[in-house]
């Protein structure tokens, strides 16, 4: 049997995706109502480009490949901005209109929250992770953050107005990441969030710099993101991947859903319809507790298939730069060049393998809906469709290099 032994973790970052050949350009005007902003930061999310508006709010991002991508606009006293842009085959011009930030116009009275420490904390672990190198990081400025606990639906909610600044000593990254919306259901234990990373190096000696590198080779290598990257090329197999199923079948140690219901019914209602006082003793305790737990029994198990699955049967074109995956289940990828490090193994992030399983690192991956499209430097189209569990849940924002990153050695 296999199963998940904790939480399901559902990670969306919204990148920008680039591939192919020929490069072309991004340009036009950064403006407000009134005209062109000059000096407004112009960023591309996923990657190191950026650029600054000149005097009369006009940007330009050269040397880029057909895709799709997402601009990022900073500038003070405006809300940050962002904008979808695919390249085909031509450069595109598109002008970015910013909006006043009234937060910082108006004053705002804030109440004091007792539990903000705790919920910034819970933030931190969920978003940055808690890997080695996200115990490197640090968010620089989260007095920006607004959080907000649905106690009803055990939800937490975290949104800002402005770029959050993550500071990554680990990797030798600066991010500032523009934070579209986190959710943590401590019910289900689904974590979600969608943004836009824009990363800066570190200046460092050579030491310090190599030292970077080599953290940064491990962040990526067994990454979704190399992964994808793989089985775009046809190659994942050949780059250590191992991808097999995971079958759902129905759970033998649990009645059908409807007989479970009658009985629960039934003896919840027998004193009513006898004309039985509901006096202790009249309802079984043992009873009641054998149908609510056969109730909270889960309806399938998984079970790990021996059968690798063929990346050529799996993946499909759609077009030159974009390919798609579709598939019922759910995927095991194994990472066969990487074991499982000993801080994973003692976080709640590990799921059950079988025992003649080796100790790789292995991720589950599961649709909420498909097809899903990748692109060739492994960014996800519809990523928000994609559940995470395993090694892939535990890794995160702490984790993360930029789209365009090329690793130096070969694993």
């Amino acid at each position: 049997m296999y199963k998940s032994a904790c939480t399901l973790f559902f990670i969306l970052i919204c990148s920008i995706q680039a591939f192919s050949q020929g490069t072309f350009s991004i340009s036009g005007k950064v403006k407000d109502n009134q005209g062109g902003l000059p000096g407004a930061g112009v960023y591309l999310s996923g990657y190191k480009l950026a650029t600054v508006a000149d005097n009369d709010g006009n940007y330009l991002l050269p040397n880029l490949k057909p895709g799709s991508y997402s601009i990022l606009v900073q500038m003070v006293g405006y809300l940050p901005y962002s904008k979808s842009v695919i390249i085909e085959d031509k450069s595109v011009k598109v002008d970015l209109i910013l909006k006043e930030n009234t937060v910082l116009l108006n004053e705002v009275t804030i109440r004091a929250d007792p539990n903000r420490a705790k919920y910034i904390k819970q933030f931190t672990e969920y978003f940055i992770g808690t890997t080695p190198n996200s115990k490197q990081c640090k968010i620089l400025n989260p007095q920006v953050l607004n959080v907000d606990f649905d106690v009803t639906k055990s939800l937490l909610t975290v949104k800002t107005t402005e770029f959050l600044i993550v500071e990554n000593k680990a990797l030798g990254y600066r991010l500032k990441y523009m934070l579209d919306y986190f959710e943590y259901n401590s019910r289900t234990r689904i974590i979600y969030f969608s943004g836009h990373p824009f990363f800066e190096e570190f200046k460092a000696s050579a030491a310090k710099k190599k030292k970077y590198i080599d953290a940064r080779e491990t962040a990526y290598y067994g990454s979704s993101q190399h992964f994808f990257r793989s089985l775009y090329q046809n190659k994942s197999k050949e780059e250590g991947f191992i991808i097999n199923k995971i079958v759902q079948t129905p759970n033998p140690n649990r009645y059908p859903e409807n007989y479970i219901n009658e009985n629960l019914i039934k003896i919840k209602t027998l004193p009513e319809k006898t004309g039985i006082r509901k006096e202790a003793g009249k309802i079984d305790p043992g009873l009641l507790e054998f149908w609510t737990k056969q109730k909270e029994m889960p309806r399938f198990i998984d079970k790990f298939s021996r059968a690798e699955v063929n990346p050529d049967t799996l993946v499909h074109d759609l077009n030159d730069n974009l390919k798609w995956i579709n598939y019922t289940d759910a995927l095991c990828i194994q990472y066969t060049r990487e074991k499982e490090s000993l801080a994973y193994s003692n976080t709640g992030f590990w799921v059950y393998r079988p025992l003649d399983i080796p100790e790789h690192e292995l991720s589950i991956v599961k649709l909420s809906q498909g097809p899903v499209r990748f692109y060739a430097n492994g960014s996800i189209y519809d990523s928000r469709s994609m559940l995470y569990e395993g090694y892939w849940a535990y890794e995160k924002i702490g984790d993360m290099v930029p789209m365009d990153y090329v690793p130096i050695s070969k694993r």
